[in-house]
Protein backbone atom coordinates (compact mmCIF):
# COMPACT_ATOMS: atom_id res chain seq x y z
CA UNK A 1 0.00 0.00 0.00
CA UNK A 2 1.49 3.38 -0.99
CA UNK A 3 1.57 6.54 1.14
CA UNK A 4 -1.37 8.07 -0.71
CA UNK A 5 -3.58 5.03 -0.03
CA UNK A 6 -2.64 5.09 3.64
CA UNK A 7 -3.48 8.80 3.84
CA UNK A 8 -6.84 8.27 2.15
CA UNK A 9 -7.60 5.42 4.55
CA UNK A 10 -6.83 7.59 7.55
CA UNK A 11 -9.00 10.43 6.20
CA UNK A 12 -11.86 8.00 5.56
CA UNK A 13 -11.59 6.66 9.11
CA UNK A 14 -11.85 10.14 10.59
CA UNK A 15 -14.76 11.01 8.34
CA UNK A 16 -16.56 7.93 9.63
CA UNK A 17 -15.84 9.00 13.19
CA UNK A 18 -17.28 12.48 12.54
CA UNK A 19 -20.33 11.06 10.77
CA UNK A 20 -21.04 8.70 13.65
CA UNK A 21 -21.13 11.64 16.06
CA UNK A 22 -24.53 12.68 14.68
CA UNK A 23 -27.60 10.85 13.46
CA UNK A 24 -30.94 12.02 12.13
CA UNK A 25 -33.67 9.54 12.99
CA UNK A 26 -37.34 9.34 12.08
CA UNK A 27 -39.17 9.08 15.41
CA UNK A 28 -42.79 9.62 14.39
CA UNK A 29 -45.11 9.59 11.40
CA UNK A 30 -48.56 11.16 11.43
CA UNK A 31 -50.41 10.70 8.14
CA UNK A 32 -47.92 12.13 5.62
CA UNK A 33 -45.92 14.09 8.21
CA UNK A 34 -42.53 12.73 9.22
CA UNK A 35 -40.82 14.01 12.36
CA UNK A 36 -37.13 13.59 13.06
CA UNK A 37 -34.75 13.95 15.93
CA UNK A 38 -31.07 14.71 15.58
CA UNK A 39 -28.69 12.92 17.94
CA UNK A 40 -25.40 14.50 19.00
CA UNK A 41 -23.11 12.07 20.79
CA UNK A 42 -20.09 12.75 22.99
CA UNK A 43 -16.86 12.70 21.00
CA UNK A 44 -15.51 9.77 22.99
CA UNK A 45 -18.05 7.21 24.15
CA UNK A 46 -17.68 4.07 26.18
CA UNK A 47 -20.06 1.66 24.45
CA UNK A 48 -20.55 -0.23 27.73
CA UNK A 49 -21.89 2.81 29.59
CA UNK A 50 -25.23 4.61 29.83
CA UNK A 51 -25.22 8.39 29.52
CA UNK A 52 -27.69 11.05 30.63
CA UNK A 53 -29.70 12.50 27.75
CA UNK A 54 -30.68 16.12 27.13
CA UNK A 55 -33.67 16.69 24.83
CA UNK A 56 -34.14 20.16 23.32
CA UNK A 57 -37.41 21.66 22.04
CA UNK A 58 -37.15 24.81 19.93
CA UNK A 59 -39.13 27.99 20.55
CA UNK A 60 -41.44 29.85 18.21
CA UNK A 61 -44.85 30.09 19.84
CA UNK A 62 -45.88 26.62 18.54
CA UNK A 63 -46.09 28.51 15.22
CA UNK A 64 -42.61 28.36 13.68
CA UNK A 65 -39.01 27.44 14.39
CA UNK A 66 -36.88 24.38 13.75
CA UNK A 67 -34.71 21.93 15.62
CA UNK A 68 -31.45 23.84 14.94
CA UNK A 69 -32.47 26.41 17.60
CA UNK A 70 -30.44 24.73 20.35
CA UNK A 71 -27.61 23.30 18.26
CA UNK A 72 -24.94 25.29 20.11
CA UNK A 73 -26.19 24.21 23.54
CA UNK A 74 -26.41 20.62 22.34
CA UNK A 75 -22.85 20.68 20.99
CA UNK A 76 -21.60 22.00 24.33
CA UNK A 77 -23.40 19.43 26.45
CA UNK A 78 -22.35 16.59 24.15
CA UNK A 79 -18.75 17.64 24.76
CA UNK A 80 -19.56 17.56 28.48
CA UNK A 81 -20.65 13.94 28.19
CA UNK A 82 -24.41 14.03 27.56
CA UNK A 83 -26.19 12.49 24.59
CA UNK A 84 -28.24 15.33 23.13
CA UNK A 85 -31.35 15.31 20.99
CA UNK A 86 -32.74 18.14 18.83
CA UNK A 87 -36.41 17.41 18.19
CA UNK A 88 -38.83 18.22 15.37
CA UNK A 89 -42.46 18.77 16.30
CA UNK A 90 -45.51 19.99 14.42
CA UNK A 91 -46.09 23.75 14.19
CA UNK A 92 -48.84 25.94 12.81
CA UNK A 93 -46.84 27.43 9.93
CA UNK A 94 -45.47 24.17 8.63
CA UNK A 95 -48.21 21.69 9.50
CA UNK A 96 -51.34 23.82 10.15
CA UNK A 97 -51.60 22.33 13.63
CA UNK A 98 -52.42 23.61 17.11
CA UNK A 99 -50.25 23.72 20.26
CA UNK A 100 -51.91 20.46 21.32
CA UNK A 101 -50.23 18.55 18.49
CA UNK A 102 -46.91 20.14 19.44
CA UNK A 103 -47.26 18.71 22.95
CA UNK A 104 -48.27 15.29 21.66
CA UNK A 105 -45.08 15.23 19.57
CA UNK A 106 -42.89 16.31 22.48
CA UNK A 107 -44.25 13.43 24.56
CA UNK A 108 -43.75 11.04 21.65
CA UNK A 109 -40.10 12.10 21.40
CA UNK A 110 -39.40 11.44 25.10
CA UNK A 111 -41.13 8.06 24.84
CA UNK A 112 -39.13 7.17 21.72
CA UNK A 113 -35.84 8.02 23.40
CA UNK A 114 -36.73 6.08 26.55
CA UNK A 115 -37.96 3.08 24.53
CA UNK A 116 -34.70 3.05 22.55
CA UNK A 117 -32.44 3.87 25.48
CA UNK A 118 -30.22 0.83 24.91
CA UNK A 119 -29.72 1.72 21.25
CA UNK A 120 -28.75 5.30 22.13
CA UNK A 121 -26.68 4.31 25.22
CA UNK A 122 -28.98 6.54 27.27
CA UNK A 123 -29.87 6.05 30.91
CA UNK A 124 -33.72 5.96 30.88
CA UNK A 125 -33.77 7.41 34.41
CA UNK A 126 -31.59 10.41 33.49
CA UNK A 127 -33.48 12.22 30.75
CA UNK A 128 -33.40 16.02 30.87
CA UNK A 129 -36.01 17.96 28.89
CA UNK A 130 -35.06 21.47 27.87
CA UNK A 131 -36.39 24.23 25.66
CA UNK A 132 -36.98 27.93 25.24
CA UNK A 133 -40.21 29.91 25.22
CA UNK A 134 -42.88 27.60 23.71
CA UNK A 135 -40.23 24.88 23.61
CA UNK A 136 -39.76 25.46 27.33
CA UNK A 137 -43.49 24.98 27.73
CA UNK A 138 -43.28 21.65 25.90
CA UNK A 139 -40.40 20.46 28.07
CA UNK A 140 -42.30 21.37 31.25
CA UNK A 141 -45.59 19.97 29.97
CA UNK A 142 -44.07 16.58 29.13
CA UNK A 143 -43.35 16.40 32.86
CA UNK A 144 -46.57 17.87 34.23
CA UNK A 145 -49.51 17.64 31.83
CA UNK A 146 -51.28 14.26 32.08
CA UNK A 147 -53.18 14.69 28.80
CA UNK A 148 -52.34 15.14 25.10
CA UNK A 149 -50.89 11.72 24.40
CA UNK A 150 -50.74 10.38 20.85
CA UNK A 151 -53.01 7.34 20.63
CA UNK A 152 -50.40 5.47 18.61
CA UNK A 153 -47.68 5.98 21.26
CA UNK A 154 -46.60 3.12 23.54
CA UNK A 155 -48.56 4.55 26.46
CA UNK A 156 -46.95 2.17 28.94
CA UNK A 157 -43.70 4.13 28.49
CA UNK A 158 -43.52 7.34 30.52
CA UNK A 159 -42.99 10.65 28.70
CA UNK A 160 -41.97 12.32 31.97
CA UNK A 161 -38.35 13.54 32.02
CA UNK A 162 -36.22 13.28 35.14
CA UNK A 163 -35.10 16.91 35.17
CA UNK A 164 -35.97 20.18 33.43
CA UNK A 165 -33.77 23.02 32.16
CA UNK A 166 -36.09 25.82 31.00
CA UNK A 167 -35.13 29.00 29.12
CA UNK A 168 -37.84 31.70 29.60
CA UNK A 169 -40.58 29.05 29.30
CA UNK A 170 -44.22 30.04 28.78
CA UNK A 171 -45.42 28.22 31.88
CA UNK A 172 -48.82 29.90 32.34
CA UNK A 173 -51.36 29.35 29.56
CA UNK A 174 -54.39 30.36 31.61
CA UNK A 175 -56.39 33.60 31.32
CA UNK A 176 -53.86 36.41 31.06
CA UNK A 177 -51.06 33.95 30.31
CA UNK A 178 -49.29 33.25 27.04
CA UNK A 179 -51.30 31.53 24.32
CA UNK A 180 -54.65 31.54 26.13
CA UNK A 181 -56.41 32.81 23.01
CA UNK A 182 -55.41 29.54 21.29
CA UNK A 183 -55.59 27.20 24.28
CA UNK A 184 -58.90 28.47 25.66
CA UNK A 185 -60.72 26.45 28.27
CA UNK A 186 -58.32 23.54 27.80
CA UNK A 187 -55.68 25.42 29.80
CA UNK A 188 -56.24 23.51 33.11
CA UNK A 189 -54.75 20.37 31.55
CA UNK A 190 -52.27 22.10 29.19
CA UNK A 191 -50.62 24.79 31.31
CA UNK A 192 -47.59 23.63 33.36
CA UNK A 193 -48.34 26.11 36.15
CA UNK A 194 -51.77 24.56 36.62
CA UNK A 195 -50.46 20.99 36.80
CA UNK A 196 -47.66 21.12 39.34
CA UNK A 197 -47.94 18.19 41.70
CA UNK A 198 -45.87 16.05 44.03
CA UNK A 199 -43.07 14.30 42.19
CA UNK A 200 -42.48 17.11 39.67
CA UNK A 201 -38.90 16.81 38.35
CA UNK A 202 -36.16 19.11 39.66
CA UNK A 203 -36.21 22.25 37.56
CA UNK A 204 -33.96 25.13 36.57
CA UNK A 205 -35.91 28.13 35.26
CA UNK A 206 -33.98 31.04 33.71
CA UNK A 207 -35.72 34.32 32.90
CA UNK A 208 -34.87 37.89 31.96
CA UNK A 209 -36.44 40.56 34.15
CA UNK A 210 -37.62 42.51 31.08
CA UNK A 211 -39.41 39.55 29.50
CA UNK A 212 -42.75 40.79 28.12
CA UNK A 213 -44.21 37.33 27.66
CA UNK A 214 -43.32 35.72 30.99
CA UNK A 215 -43.63 38.03 34.00
CA UNK A 216 -41.15 37.59 36.83
CA UNK A 217 -44.08 37.24 39.24
CA UNK A 218 -45.32 34.22 37.26
CA UNK A 219 -41.92 32.53 37.52
CA UNK A 220 -41.73 33.31 41.24
CA UNK A 221 -45.17 31.81 41.78
CA UNK A 222 -44.17 28.72 39.79
CA UNK A 223 -41.17 28.31 42.07
CA UNK A 224 -43.35 28.75 45.16
CA UNK A 225 -45.83 26.08 44.06
CA UNK A 226 -43.01 23.69 43.17
CA UNK A 227 -41.54 24.11 46.63
CA UNK A 228 -44.93 23.60 48.24
CA UNK A 229 -45.25 20.15 46.64
CA UNK A 230 -41.70 19.29 47.71
CA UNK A 231 -39.97 19.66 44.35
CA UNK A 232 -36.80 21.58 43.68
CA UNK A 233 -37.06 24.67 41.48
CA UNK A 234 -34.12 27.01 40.99
CA UNK A 235 -35.11 30.38 39.55
CA UNK A 236 -32.33 32.48 38.03
CA UNK A 237 -33.23 36.03 37.01
CA UNK A 238 -31.11 38.04 34.58
CA UNK A 239 -31.43 41.78 35.01
CA UNK A 240 -32.73 43.89 32.13
CA UNK A 241 -32.83 40.96 29.73
CA UNK A 242 -35.74 40.46 27.31
CA UNK A 243 -37.45 37.34 26.00
CA UNK A 244 -34.97 35.20 24.07
CA UNK A 245 -31.96 36.66 25.88
CA UNK A 246 -30.30 33.22 26.13
CA UNK A 247 -29.93 32.69 22.38
CA UNK A 248 -26.50 32.29 20.81
CA UNK A 249 -26.23 35.76 19.18
CA UNK A 250 -26.43 37.30 22.68
CA UNK A 251 -23.21 35.47 23.52
CA UNK A 252 -22.68 36.85 27.03
CA UNK A 253 -26.02 35.52 28.24
CA UNK A 254 -25.82 32.41 26.11
CA UNK A 255 -22.65 31.68 28.09
CA UNK A 256 -24.14 32.61 31.46
CA UNK A 257 -27.22 30.43 31.00
CA UNK A 258 -25.12 27.56 29.69
CA UNK A 259 -22.94 27.64 32.80
CA UNK A 260 -26.00 27.90 35.05
CA UNK A 261 -27.46 24.81 33.39
CA UNK A 262 -24.11 23.04 33.73
CA UNK A 263 -23.95 23.78 37.47
CA UNK A 264 -27.55 22.61 37.93
CA UNK A 265 -26.86 19.32 36.17
CA UNK A 266 -23.70 18.87 38.21
CA UNK A 267 -25.79 19.23 41.36
CA UNK A 268 -28.02 16.37 40.17
CA UNK A 269 -25.01 14.17 39.50
CA UNK A 270 -25.60 14.18 35.73
CA UNK A 271 -22.29 15.93 34.98
CA UNK A 272 -18.87 15.78 36.53
CA UNK A 273 -17.57 18.85 38.36
CA UNK A 274 -15.41 21.54 36.82
CA UNK A 275 -16.29 21.81 33.14
CA UNK A 276 -13.20 22.03 30.95
CA UNK A 277 -15.07 22.51 27.69
CA UNK A 278 -14.61 25.76 25.82
CA UNK A 279 -17.90 27.57 25.19
CA UNK A 280 -18.11 28.41 21.50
Amino acid sequence: MNDRSILLGIMFFFLLQIASAQEVILYKEVDTTQLFLEVIYPEEMDQTKEYPAMVFFFGGGWVGGDRSHFEHQADYFAKRGLICFLVDYRTKNKHQTSPFESLKDAKSAIRYIRKNAVKFHVSPSKIIASGGSAGGHLAAATALSPDFNEATDPLDISPVPNALVLFNPVIDNGPGGYGYERIGETYPSFSPLHNIRAGAPPTLLMLGTQDRLVPVTTAEYYQLVMEKVGSRCELKLYENQPHGFFNYPNFEYYQKTLLAADEFLQSLGYLEDQPNVKIE
